[in-house]
């Protein structure tokens, strides 16, 4: 018996053959819309031309700079105006016998001003004691050398209660004039003059150099680093008769602060006492200088080195 023939099913596909060309078709598809600019499928791994990185960053497709080096620069704070000092420059006319000059230093720019005599001297009396004792602090530091706790201490009552005999001692120990003349080269003074070997409280200075002296003991050049602070705390530490002049004319807690060192003198041969203020600030020096009749005593020139300094203070304490 023969086998029945096959019948040929023309235009007919079989199930497999139908998924593999949905499968072919799914595919060319997906990858047109890869290929499609703004579709959610597009490819960020793209080559692009003049590129060597494989993933556009958002800010370049946007337009957007990022690059830190390309912002505009901060315009940079206004430094804050330094404080004012407490003085007002003001020629003065003042009720006072004899003569009488004034002088005050911005420690932060190094402005002076002061009366138009500032530049004329008068002998200092004890209130060269404060270059005395940064002169020989140091040089004692320079040597390598300590003072002795008794040397400081001798030290102090030169400073404090200004004692003569140690200062005369200190004096000759670190040469007389000698150190005069160091003065004047180390603190740059221009108007000021050695007494030779007429002894520490002829040496002259003028108003304009004592606020130099009072710059050069605090910035460090007179007694140098080693001993500046202890030198400074000394001298606010005057008391006794030395206690009076620029600072009394201050509050009392600003006072304190304040460091001092003043000179006054009877000078039988000129018939004159001599009296002299030395102040540093925190920001400022300044110097007072008064010479007049001899019979008007010590108090007169006190209380007009206060006076002075009260009338070119900015307020009235």
């Amino acid at each position: 018996m023969a086998a029945p023939k096959r019948r040929s099913r023309t235009g007919e596909t079989s199930p497999l053959r139908l998924m593999a060309i949905a499968s072919v078709l799914v595919g060319l598809v997906l990858v047109s819309l890869r290929l499609l600019p703004g579709s959610p499928f597009e490819s960020t791994a793209a080559a692009q031309w003049g590129r060597t990185d494989t993933v556009t960053a958002p800010a370049a497709r946007t337009g957007n700079v990022t690059d830190g080096s390309s912002r505009p620069s901060p315009s940079p704070s206004p430094s804050p105006e330094p404080e004012p000092l407490p003085f007002e420059a003001r020629k003065l006319d003042l009720d006072i016998d004899g003569w009488y000059g004034w002088s005050v230093l911005d420690r932060r720019s190094g402005e002076i001003v002061g009366s138009a005599d500032m530049d004329e001297t008068n002998t200092t009396a004890s209130l060269i004691k404060s270059w005395i004792v940064a002169d020989y602090l140091r040089r004692t530091a320079d040597a390598g050398q300590t003072p002795s706790d008794a040397k400081l201490d001798d030290l102090t009552k030169i400073i404090r209660d200004s004692d003569n005999e140690r200062t005369e001692a200190l004096y000759t120990q670190i040469g007389r004039s000698a150190s005069i003349k160091r003065l004047l080269s180390t603190c740059d003074l221009t108007d000021s003059k050695v007494s030779s070997d007429l002894g520490w409280s002829r040496t002259e200075l003028s108003p304009r150099d004592t606020a130099r002296l009072g710059n050069c003991i605090a910035d460090g050049r007179a007694a140098g680093a080693k001993w500046t602070k202890w030198l400074l705390n000394e001298m606010r530490l005057v008391r006794g008769a030395g206690d009076f002049g620029i600072r009394k004319a201050f509050p009392a807690a600003e006072a304190k602060k304040i460091a001092i060192k003043n000179g006054w003198v009877d000078r039988t041969r000129e018939q004159e006492i001599h009296v002299n203020c030395l102040a540093i600030g925190d920001t400022w020096t300044m110097g007072v200088m008064l010479r007049y009749p001899i019979n008007k005593g010590y108090e007169y020139g006190m209380d007009n080195c206060q006076k002075i300094t009260e009338a070119l203070l900015t307020t009235t304490p």
